[in-house]
């Protein structure tokens, strides 16, 4: 009926939103023919309150260029888009039936649990089938007409379906990785091609990601904001949205720390630095655990010039947005207190006092107020004892 199609699209106007209207123009689109044949009137009022909405301005650019694509789809008479598909013309005008349903009726059951998904037996499934082959077969007056050579026909098609399945099964083996290839080069324009990040979000979970592929996203977002000249909030913050979306990203920029980590000194400076802020900002905005930091160990022997250049970015750009005060809470923590044990080692009196003046000389000599007390009651090491341990070490 008619009058559901303009029921809905009456709701989807009613309160505007970009969403709203998007949903509204794509299912405009697929009905508006034949509701400009059902009923011109409702169909006017539809497109008049696009109008409205045009020259009110209230909604986003993009969207508004949507709204004309639409206007333009009306102006050459739905030619793309037919009242019905002929390959769905299935069933008898006499013979269908029409259910007039009111949406906004209070006692109208939704069902919203067949939104869910449920596994079924294999078992199960097949009788399932049969039960609905059975009813199409009704429907479509296949039943009783064609019983004769339906033993036939169904042997073909099963031929047909294990041929199908059979190539199903060949899977090819693409060693060449243009698949990859291609995957990477559309997530690159469409980061590049995008003017706020939200949008760029919106576009990178259309791409339909495979599942595992999300390291190709983090890894080209991290290479996006290092190749900048000066760090660029705006890959950080689709990071940040996509690790709130999906925890599988979270997970995939965390295995992407350990690797920038492990390769810091391959770095450039500049690189180095926009990278360090990249992932200050997901850690001061938990969108990535702060469990990174266990690897980290601040030691003479296990740090080089690049990874406590990588450090000390992060943890000033930590200091600089939070403020001293937030970023030494953060830090005492008792959840997180088992990540932290590299960054302030108690273990040696040298790795503490490596520790102590590594935090001072960057500016944040603050956070080693612990390691100064443990210092001050560890036992006093003579001179010949700190040569011993320190060849020991070497």
């Amino acid at each position: 009926s008619e009058l559901l199609a303009l029921h809905v699209a009456t709701l989807l106007l009613e309160r505007v939103t970009d969403d709203s209207i998007e949903v509204c123009v794509s299912f405009m689109q697929e009905v508006g023919l034949a509701i400009q044949e059902l009923s011109p009137a409702g169909s006017q009022a539809i497109f008049e309150r696009f109008k409205h909405i045009l020259h009110e301005g209230v909604i986003d650019k993009r969207v508004q260029y949507v709204i004309e694509g639409l206007f333009d789809v009306r102006r050459k008479k739905f030619a793309d888009y037919p009242a019905v598909v002929p390959e769905l013309d299935l069933v008898e005008e006499e013979d269908q039936i029409t259910h007039e349903v009111d949406l906004l009726d209070e006692t109208l059951k939704g069902e919203e649990t067949l939104n869910i998904f449920k596994a079924q037996d294999p078992e199960q499934f097949a009788a399932d089938e049969a039960k609905w082959k059975a009813i199409v077969d009704e429907i479509l007056g296949l039943s009783g007409e064609e019983d004769g050579s339906g033993s036939s026909d169904d042997s073909e098609e099963e031929e047909r379906d294990q041929q199908a399945d059979q190539e199903a099964a060949e899977k090819i083996l693409d060693f060449t990785e243009q698949d990859l290839v291609n995957l990477r080069r559309s997530i690159y324009l469409t980061i590049m091609s995008s003017v706020h990040f939200e949008e760029c979000v919106h576009k990178i979970l259309k791409l339909n990601i495979a599942e595992g592929q999300e390291k190709e996203v983090c890894t080209m977002l991290i290479d996006c904001c290092a190749m900048e000249r000066m760090f660029n909030r705006f890959f950080a913050l689709q990071a940040e949205r996509l690790c709130r979306i999906n925890p599988a990203y979270q997970e995939r920029f965390e295995e992407a720390f350990n690797v920038q980590f492990a390769t810091v000194h391959r770095l450039e400076t500049n690189k180095l630095r926009n990278i360090g802020k990249f992932f200050s900002h997901l850690l001061m905005s938990d969108g990535m655990s702060w469990s990174i930091l266990a690897q980290v160990r601040i030691t003479e022997e296990t740090t080089t010039s690049s990874s406590r250049i990588f450090i000390k970015v992060i943890f000033q750009e930590l200091s600089e947005q939070w403020g001293i005060k937030k970023l030494v809470d953060r830090l005492h923590e008792p959840e997180l207190q088992q990540y932290f044990g590299g960054l302030f080692p108690k273990d040696h009196i040298k790795n503490v006092r490596f520790a102590i003046n590594y935090f001072t000389a960057i500016g944040l000599g603050v956070l080693t107020e612990e390691l100064r007390q443990f210092m001050d009651k560890a036992p006093a090491t003579k001179p010949g004892e700190e040569a011993m341990e320190e060849e020991e070490s070497a």
